[in-house]
This record gives structure tokens, C-alpha cells and sequence, in this order.
């Protein structure tokens, strides 16, 4: 019931047209970051580009790669989440498992923690806590996947044959289910009720947070800062921070470590999130193309910052002669106020809440390299 229940909210909140935000730890991470991730793979022994290959290379996935074959030559957004594991796994790094395996490692196992549960680590990390970074990476993974689904009323011609997006639907829907089902089905064999507690309200919280997200992603949206945030939060947020928790749960930390590990997870996703939406605006030059998303946190900064009359006028001045939005004028007039520099100093803020969150761990290599990733986030 849970993941058939889930899969279908998911779906109902992530059908658009094709048109996808900037995710966290997304391919748009400057080289700093990636330094600081490959540095940590080295940490945990092994990289987590590995971390759900059981699952992605399993018989019934293996079909579904096949049939996406017939995407070809459509606009089908699947087909570009599909390019983008193959082809991109350099930049589209599975974080989110790999900062779970970190954070494990540098707290350790509870003073408390029985002697069964010191007989079932390795390296640090228990079993369980490794199975956990894996069923997040498969959470996040089905997310992606389920992002695929098109809203077949906006189908134009030129997206390819109406039958192959229709195709295309049904493989997104399905794959992403698979992979929900088999990360729920990894959480109950935890034998954790509290972490599938805590897992499963993540799960409703990313479904929420994308929809607030889809249905603000307008023009006319009205959406203010404090409300930008918990969107965020809910969407890119709560799935990192809550597998903190759960991480420390399963190593029978007390309540002081794992709300540390919370905050660490919550301040990491919200700063690199506003690092995601912030490149299109620090790295693209005067008349340079920049796709951008109007939840972006610079855009939502700005329409707060110059108000909603304002920013009606500064949309009809950079529209062309077809009526279409002129995407590096409307950057330009973003960049012209403060809502940029805005963005930035919040981005510092949620970076130095998580350096100083991990302060609370003892001072290992781990740690180190939690820190790395924390002070990459700042860094544009």
C-alpha cells in the first residue's frame, strides 16, 4: 500500500510539461564541489556511483533501457534523465547516499550501542546505515525518474509522435515505481520504526515540496522568501536531512546527535540548492542564454525586492515581437538589483549553519570532508 500510495502522489506532483529546475547536487556543481565529493568517495572506501547498481542493473531495469530506445528522436524528458545517468555520472554524483556514509563514519557508533551492533561494521559504517544511503539514493533516483512524465496536453508536433510520448509516460511511471517499491521495501527490512517513520514523511515531503514548486514556477507567481524556503526545504531538504537522522537512529545516537545531524543535512541541501540557482546568474556573461526557473531563489529575491508592479513591467520590456520572454534580458534586469547578492549571503548563511552543525562530531577524516562539502557550497 505505502509504496504504491507514494508513487502515485509523486507522479500527480511531478507530471509537467518537460521543463526541470535545477535539483540539488544537480550537474550545474562548479569543479570545487566535485573535488570535494571525489575527495570524500575516497573516505568511504569505494564510490557511490556504485552505491545502487543492484537495483539499475537488475533484469527488470535492463528491459526498461531497452524500450526507452524508442524515445529517439522525441523530446521525451525521460530520455534525458536516462543520457544523464549514462553519460554525465562524473557531474550528476549520488551525494545524498554518499554524505549519509560520511556522517556515519564520523560520529561513530553510539557509546550506548550494543556489542551485536559493533560486530556488523565495517570501516566505520554499520550495515544498516550503508543499506540506508542506498535506499535514499533510490528515493531521490525514482524522483528523477518520475520527473519524466509529460503533460500530454501541451503535446506540440514537434515533441515527436503523440504514441512514443505516451510510451514514454508509461516506462517513466514505471520504472519509478520499481525503484520507490524496492527503496521501501529496503526500509521495512531496517526493522526500524522510527527510520521508516522518518523516511516515509521525507518521501511526502519531496511530493509536496515539488508540487508548491511546479505550481510557482510561473510568471506570476507570488511566492516571498519565507515561503521560497520551505518549499525548498520540503523539495530538495527533507530527504538529506531526515537520512541524517535516520542514519544516527540506526547507530543508537542519542536525541542532541541526531537533531546535529538533521541540521546538518537540512543546511547542506538549502545552501547548495541557492549555489544551483545562483550559477546561471554569477557565471553567464552580458547577452549570454541562461536557462533558469522563476522559483529560482534570485528571481523570487528580486520580485520581493523591486515588487510585483515592477517586476510586471520589467517581464513586458524584455518580451520579444512573438510575445516570448527573453531569457538574457530578464537575467540582466535580475542581476541589475539585489536580489543576486541577496541569494548569496543566504547561501553563506546555510553554509556555515552546517560547518557549524558538524562541530558536534569528534574530529576524524570524515568529519574533514563533511566540512569540504560544506565550505564547496559557499564557493561560486
Amino acid at each position: 500500500m505505502f509504496p504504491a500510495t507514494w508513487s502515485r502522489l509523486s507522479r500527480m506532483a511531478l507530471s509537467s510539461r518537460g521543463r526541470r529546475t535545477l535539483s540539488l547536487f544537480s550537474s550545474s556543481a562548479p569543479s570545487n564541489w566535485s573535488k570535494a565529493v571525489a575527495d570524500a568517495e575516497k573516505i568511504v572506501g569505494y564510490p557511490t556511483s556504485f552505491m545502487s547498481l543492484r537495483c539499475l542493473l537488475s533484469d527488470e531495469l535492463s528491459n526498461v533501457a531497452i524500450q526507452v530506445k524508442r524515445l529517439v528522436g522525441t523530446q521525451h524528458p525521460l530520455l534525458h534523465t536516462a543520457r544523464d545517468f549514462v553519460f554525465d555520472s562524473r557531474n550528476n554524483l549520488p551525494t545524498r547516499g554518499l554524505i549519509v556514509l560520511l556522517l556515519s563514519k564520523a560520529a561513530g557508533p553510539s557509546h550506548t550501542a550494543s556489542d551485536l551492533l559493533a560486530q556488523d561494521t565495517v570501516s566505520g559504517i554499520h550495515t544498516s546505515q550503508r543499506n540506508l544511503a542506498e535506499i535514499t539514493e533510490l528515493i531521490h533516483t525514482a524522483f528523477l525518474v518520475h520527473r519524466g512524465i509529460v503533460d500530454l496536453k501541451e503535446w506540440t508536433v514537434s515533441d515527436g509522435p503523440l504514441k512514443d510520448m505516451e510510451f514514454g509516460n508509461k516506462i517513466a511511471v514505471l520504472s519509478g515505481d520499481f525503484l520507490l517499491a524496492n527503496a521501501c521495501t529496503g526500509l521495512a527490512q531496517l526493522n526500524n520504526t522510527k527510520v521508516v517513520e522518518l523516511i516515509s514523511s521525507a518521501i511526502g515531503d519531496v511530493v509536496q515540496g515539488i508540487y508548491n514548486e511546479n505550481t510557482s514556477n510561473t510568471e506570476e507567481n507570488s511566492l516571498d522568501v519565507k515561503a521560497w524556503e520551505e518549499h525548498t526545504f520540503l523539495s530538495h531538504g527533507a530527504l538529506l536531512a531526515k537520512s541524517c537522522q535516520a542514519a544516527m537512529e540506526l547507530a543508537q545516537h542519542d536525541k542532541e546527535a541526531q537533531s546535529m545531524a538533521y541540521t546538518f543535512g537540512k543546511h547542506l541541501s538549502m545552501g547548495h540548492k541557492l549555489n544551483s540557482d545562483l550559477l546561471p546568474f554569477v557565471k553567464s556573461s552580458a547577452g549570454e542564454s541562461a536557462t533558469f526557473s522563476f522559483s529560482a531563489a534570485p528571481v523570487v529575491f528580486h520580485r520581493q525586492i523591486v515588487g510585483q508592479e515592477r517586476w510586471s513591467q520589467q517581464l513586458q520590456q524584455v518580451k520579444t515581437r512573438r510575445n516570448e520572454l527573453d531569457y538574457s534580458k530578464l537575467l540582466a534586469a535580475v542581476k541589475s538589483e539585489k536580489g543576486v547578492s541577496t541569494a548569496m549571503d543566504l547561501c553563506c548563511y546555510h553554509g556555515n549553519k552546517a560547518l557549524e552543525a558538524i562541530q558536534a562530531f569528534p574530529s576524524s577524516e570524515a568529519r574533514s570532508g563533511l566540512e569540504n562539502i560544506a565550505s564547496a557550497i559557499t564557493k561560486f
